[in-house]
């Protein structure tokens, strides 16, 4: 191929709905322009600074065609490395260097990986109330759309507490109460299968809430009811007690939206202590290592299910669909529609039919980006408070 120079690394930054969302754009002397998805909403302007003042003066007139090793050269040129800010930023720019290249190959990214393996990838959504009443209503809308897969929660992650035991001053937090929860979540679960029988397959994310003794007892009391798979039932530096949860339940373990590095998966994956690996593909770097994480997973018998929250761009979201299209081992791909304001700062963005979600067919990536309209949606920092979750004691827990 003839060498299709960068020309230019921009990163933008755009909150059209209630996330920071981050996108970086990469013009060539080819007039081909790539797009990726960056988001770190968490620690958006850290990630606009890597792109701007590092990535853009790093890779400026090299060859965008050579993406595996403008990866390893962005992976080590910092010496440190495998951090949320450093990979989302050249998650970015990877994205965008395959949305080139597909571009100038003429064909849907999908089809650059070697076509699809299947025709659609069966979506999930969410279902959550702090009733179960609400939950049902919620849930019959979401088969009425054609979803057989659904997470449901009932509250927010450790669910919403009733009656819980305080101290006489609580520091400011979200608190919830983990007996609670537990006996909260097995019971939501008997509720949905006495009222559903197997109409649809149940989700549910722990988000890391417990303790792991309390891990295993709740694997071993969700085992009659079926679940899909149950996502974080322990925080990554607890990932080796997933080892007794397998001794004790077959129920299958989803895990990895944090991860970072690979030494954090390998080991979990080589030992097939999850089923589905859950990694955020902006989160480890882009497309570049998470098409080999899904070859080294696919060895081990382990499936996708890539990260697909409401905090990523339709960019992403379409990165996970070309990804699940053509990888064998996608298992499932997690939706959440997005606003109308999100839609038209990104034209074309894809949603689920009858509960699949279907290959793009526009060459690149698919997705538009409308620099007009994401400037009318500047980055606004919250704090956050759902990530400070407190047991009744006032402790911080992992949120």
């Amino acid at each position: 191929m003839l060498p299709t120079l960068i020309e230019n690394i921009e990163c933008f930054i755009t909150r059209p709905d209630r996330h920071n969302l981050i996108v970086v754009r990469i013009t060539t002397d080819k007039g081909v322009v790539g797009h990726g998805c960056a988001t770190f909403q968490q620690r958006p302007l850290a990630v606009k600074t890597m792109v701007d003042e590092y990535l853009k003066p790093l890779l400026t007139g090299r060859d965008a065609n050579n993406i595996e090793d403008l990866w390893q050269m962005m992976n080590v040129n910092a010496y440190w490395r495998n951090g949320p800010v450093t990979n989302n930023a050249i998650a970015g720019v990877d994205m965008a260097l395959w949305d080139i290249k597909a571009q100038l190959a003429g064909m849907p990214l999908y089809q650059l990986f070697g076509g699809k393996s299947k025709d659609a990838i069966a979506a999930y959504t969410h279902a959550s109330s702090d009733t179960l009443d609400g939950l049902f209503t919620r849930v019959d809308a979401l088969l009425a759309e054609g979803y057989r897969h659904i997470r449901c929660q009932l509250g927010f992650y450790g669910g919403t507490p009733e009656a819980m035991h305080s101290t006489r001053s609580p520091t400011q937090g979200a608190y919830y109460d983990q007996d609670e929860y537990m006996a909260n979540t097995v019971a939501m679960f008997k509720a949905l299968r006495d009222k559903y029988g197997s109409r649809f397959h149940i989700l549910h994310d722990v988000h890391e809430r417990l303790f792991p003794q309390q891990a295993v007892q709740l694997a071993k009391a969700l085992e009659p009811y079926q679940p899909f798979f149950i996502e974080d039932i322990l925080p990554p530096q607890q990932s080796a007690w997933l080892a007794q949860v397998r001794q004790q339940s077959c129920v299958p373990l989803a895990m990895g939206e944090l991860f970072n590095n690979p030494a954090e998966w390998h080991d979990l994956i080589v030992n097939r202590q999850i089923d589905f690996i859950r990694c955020h593909v902006s989160q480890i770097g882009g497309i570049t290592p998470a098409l080999k994480l899904a070859v080294l997973c696919q060895a081990f018998g382990v499936r996708l299910a890539w990260h697909g929250p409401g905090d990523m761009t339709p960019i992403g979201v379409a990165v996970n669909t070309h990804l699940n299209i053509h990888l064998h081992n996608a298992a499932i791909q997690e939706f959440i529609p997005i606003s109308d304001d999100t839609a038209a700062v990104f034209p074309g963005a894809a949603a689920p039919e009858q509960g699949f979600i279907y290959p793009i067919e526009q060459p690149g990536i698919g997705i538009g980006f409308d620099e007009a309209e994401a400037l009318k949606w500047p980055v606004v920092y919250r704090p956050h408070e759902w990530t400070q979750s407190r047991l009744p004691n006032g402790a911080i827990h992992t949120p």
